[in-house]
């Protein structure tokens, strides 16, 4: 027998040997087997359903301010009160309150204001408009949007379930005031100007009036 032939032979030998060895470690399969159950943890699998943990933070306060600051625990003792009452809708509401008060305070319209107002503010605005009247002056001015919509700060009083809220309110307005013969003495009504205030608003909670007024203002 040649040297080529055993050479042949050996590496043969060799091969079936290996062939062998990786059956034993691999094993053998037939058609679809389904993967074998993970008993274990894994990592990059489906996520796990995590328990819910009652009496966590509220979103709709979380949403707005830090619960645990004076406005987060102000806003936890409204909701004790009232349960329906959310900080989202009372900041919805209060845009559109902003922008019908200060176009109502602009067009001397005294019995809108009357309504949104307390007894001191109210006071106020009419003396304003009272005297804007006294001159024969008008002011023409058109709600253009709000640039900027902040909460401020809340708070709430137990002695008398008293809430109030401050928000800051950016717009963006267009106004000018005529004389009696319809002339522009101050203001053009082409240029947008932007209108800052910060009013406080306030209730008492569980009370059947619903209504929110503004009882002071700022800028």
């Amino acid at each position: 027998m040649n040297s080529a032939l055993i050479q042949l032979l050996v590496l043969a030998a060799i091969a079936v040997f290996l062939v062998l060895r990786l059956r034993n470690v691999l094993g053998t399969r037939d058609g679809y087997e389904p993967p074998a159950e993970r008993t274990g943890p894994t990592t990059g699998g489906p996520a796990r359903d995590f328990e819910v943990i009652e009496g966590g933070p509220d979103p709709d306060i979380a949403d707005h301010v830090d619960p645990d600051s004076r406005a987060g625990q102000a806003f936890a003792a409204m909701k004790r009160i009232e349960s329906d009452f959310s900080v989202s809708e009372f900041q919805s509401g209060a845009r559109q309150a902003y922008e019908m008060i200060l176009m109502a305070f602009e067009g001397d319209d005294l019995d809108t204001l009357k309504g949104f107002l307390s007894p001191d503010v109210y006071e106020s605005f009419a003396a304003v408009v009272e005297e804007r009247q006294a001159k024969g002056l008008k002011v023409e001015a058109n709600f253009i949007g709000m640039r900027e919509l902040k909460l401020m700060d809340a708070m709430f009083d137990p002695a008398n379930n008293e809430a109030e809220i401050t928000m800051k309110f950016v717009a963006e307005i267009t106004s000018c005031v005529k004389d009696g013969s319809g002339e522009i003495i101050e203001g053009d009504p082409k240029v947008i100007k932007r209108q800052k205030d910060v009013w406080t608003f306030a209730r008492i909670m569980g009370s059947d009036d619903p209504n929110w007024q503004l009882v002071a203002t700022g800028e």
